[in-house]
C-alpha cells in the first residue's frame, strides 16, 4: 500500500529576543521590583451602560430575541438584565455621562431610582440629586 506523503517543507529558523523583567526572590536584599502605574478603574456602572448599549444593539439587529436570551446567556437573571437594560431608558445627555465620566458618578443602585422615571427632565433633576449626593458622601 503507497501513502500519498506530502512534500516537505523546507525548515524555517527564528530567532526572538526578549527583555523580560526580573522579579525579585527577596533573598537578595533587593528592593521590591517598581510596578508601573495603574490607570483608574472604570466604574462599575459604566461598564454596565456600556453593556446596556452593546446588548440593546444585539436585540435591535435581531441576533438575539429577548432581554430573556441575554440573561440566559449572561448567567444572570432576567430581572438583573432588566435594571441593567433600563439604563439605556436614560436621558441621552446622563448615558453620556455614565460612559464618559468627568467626576465620580453614583453607584446603579442609587440611579435606579433616576432609571424609574418615564420624563427626560424628572430624569435630569434626579441625576443632578444624585450627583450632589455623591461628591458630599466621596
Amino acid at each position: 500500500m503507497r501513502r500519498n506523503r506530502k512534500p516537505t517543507v523546507p525548515a524555517m529558523e527564528v530567532e526572538v529576543m526578549l527583555d523580560l523583567p526580573r522579579r525579585s526572590s527577596g533573598k537578595t536584599g533587593a528592593g521590591p521590583v517598581a510596578r508601573p502605574a495603574e490607570s483608574p478603574r472604570t466604574p462599575r456602572v459604566t461598564r454596565l451602560m456600556a453593556l446596556a448599549v452593546k446588548y440593546q444593539g444585539l436585540v435591535d439587529r435581531g441576533e438575539l430575541r429577548d432581554y430573556a436570551d441575554i440573561a440566559r446567556l449572561g448567567y444572570v437573571s432576567r430581572a438583573r438584565m432588566t435594571q441593567i437594560m433600563n439604563l439605556s431608558n436614560l436621558a441621552p445627555d446622563i448615558q453620556e455621562e455614565l460612559l464618559f465620566p468627568a467626576a465620580p458618578v453614583p453607584p446603579e443602585r442609587q440611579l435606579r431610582e433616576v432609571v424609574g422615571a418615564v420624563e427626560w427632565d424628572q430624569q435630569r433633576r434626579l441625576w443632578r440629586d444624585c450627583l450632589g449626593s455623591t461628591i458630599r458622601t466621596k
